[in-house]
């Protein structure tokens, strides 16, 4: 594998609206992105990556066609190669119930790109192949370009809010599951819809300059374009080890962080999916290797502070991605415990697909492992101009309908109150009036 050092220079939004430019004049795809964290590095680029439809059990399974890292390939900058691999997205499986017309995205859809623009932790661009190709020249040059105050490609989006009546009665139908026996907890979700007009790219690099999530990922197609803003890990996988990091527990940044480490309902509901995630890792691990290795951390995310524990495992040998992601997935924090009925309960009170928010995004990396989010925060952005925003929050017996519809308002706000870079000069949420 070649790791190709590029040094310091331009930040991941300036780069991939460079790509995004670079795309339109070549008429070629534009760049995939992974940004926050992923693989220990802050970035990783694919320069041209078009998403193309695949069977939903063929994602992230594509370890027989993958070229392989080489032996004794050496890790730079005290991070692990990367060099490619497979990224994509596979979207949340809607029941049969789920009557809504849908006309989102595929239910899953990816590209194999075999090298990989990576910025690591100290700032310094990487270029890494697993075919020894060299950073072409163009490419290399957007990278050291310094300049990051031109502004970007333009876009805009007229969000609309969620039928809040529609939302606070599911939340009191799941209230009376609890309190009737069925169901511990649920993650009740509804969704903002907009008419979308520019670059979904440019909407992306300008969110995620402004609100810096930890686990945002971007892809598009012919079928349309992903923009995660997650903050949440679904699976990071290295050789036989896993994690996990659910997120359950939310209060707005306007709230003192540790009044959610000491709310019943937060901790509650933050145990309960611990739980459930120990359970899904469980089918696949090696005995006794399962532990929750953190608990109740309360982490900061783009306008709201989080509970998020971390639950480890050693998995059985053998066990292939595929089988990792159908041990888990979806989610344990988007769905409920016990997990099969919160589901079906879901299903019937949401009444329309929850397309890709709720599944996940991602990459498969030969060199490097598996790294998915939970795909919350997350905008598809479909064929025929619509937008659409997911949000929601877990329910127990403690939850107050009217708690948790501001709940959904807190987590969408920094998404929808965003403002574009061509418009400012300097993209930056604009929180609305609730």
């Amino acid at each position: 594998m070649l790791q190709q050092c590029l040094g310091p220079g331009a930040s991941v939004s300036a780069v991939l609206r460079g790509l995004g430019a670079r795309a339109v004049r070549r008429a070629t795809a534009g760049p995939a992105a992974l940004t926050g964290r992923w693989f220990g590095a802050a970035a990783v680029i694919a320069a041209e990556c078009r998403a193309l439809p695949v069977e939903p059990r063929n994602a992230f399974g594509v370890a027989a066609h993958r070229p392989t890292a080489s032996a004794g390939d050496a890790p730079a900058a005290g991070r692990p190669a990367i060099g490619g691999g497979w990224i994509g997205y596979l979207s949340y499986p809607d029941g049969a119930r789920a009557t809504t017309r849908h006309t989102g995205l595929p239910p899953a859809a990816g590209a194999w790109t075999d090298s990989v623009l990576v910025l690591d932790t100290g700032g310094c661009w990487w270029w890494e192949s697993l075919t020894d190709a060299r950073c072409p020249s163009d490419i290399a040059a957007l990278t050291a370009h310094t300049d990051d105050g031109a502004p970007g490609p333009d876009w805009s989006v007229d969000w609309h809010r969620p039928d809040e009546t529609r939302h606070r009665r599911n939340v009191t139908a799941c209230l009376e599951a609890i309190a009737a026996g069925e169901i511990y907890q649920a993650c009740v979700c509804t969704a903002f819809t907009g008419r979308f007009a520019g670059s979904p790219l440019g909407f992306f690099a300008d969110a995620t300059a402004a609100t810096t999530p930890l686990r945002a990922a971007y892809i598009d197609g012919p079928g349309g374009a992903v923009a995660s803003l997650s903050p949440e890990t679904f699976l990071s996988r290295s050789g036989d080890r896993v994690e996990s990091s659910p997120i359950k527990g939310t209060a707005p940044l306007t709230a003192p962080p540790g009044a959610l480490r000491r709310s019943v309902k937060d901790v509650a509901e933050n145990i309960m999916i611990v739980d459930l995630v120990r359970n899904d890792l469980g089918r696949v691990s090696a005995t006794g290797s399962v532990r929750a290795r953190r608990l109740l951390e309360v982490q900061r995310a783009p306008g709201v502070w989080h509970l998020v524990s971390t639950v480890a495992a050693t998995l059985r040998p053998g066990t292939a991605d595929a089988d990792l992601i159908a041990a888990a997935f979806p989610p344990a924090s988007v769905t409920g415990t016990p997990k099969a009925r919160a589901r079906d309960l879901l299903d019937g009170w949401e009444n329309r697909p929850r397309g890709v928010y709720c599944g996940t995004v991602g990459m498969l990396s030969p060199a490097a492992g598996l790294e998915l989010n939970v795909a919350i925060r997350t905008v598809e952005f479909r064929p025929d101009g619509e937008a659409v925003l997911g949000v929601g929050g877990g329910i127990t017996a403690d939850s107050d309908p009217e708690s948790e519809w501001q709940e959904c308002l807190d987590k969408a706000a920094s998404i929808v109150g965003l403002v574009p870079s061509c418009i400012t000069g300097d993209a930056h949420p604009v929180i609305p009036a609730q």
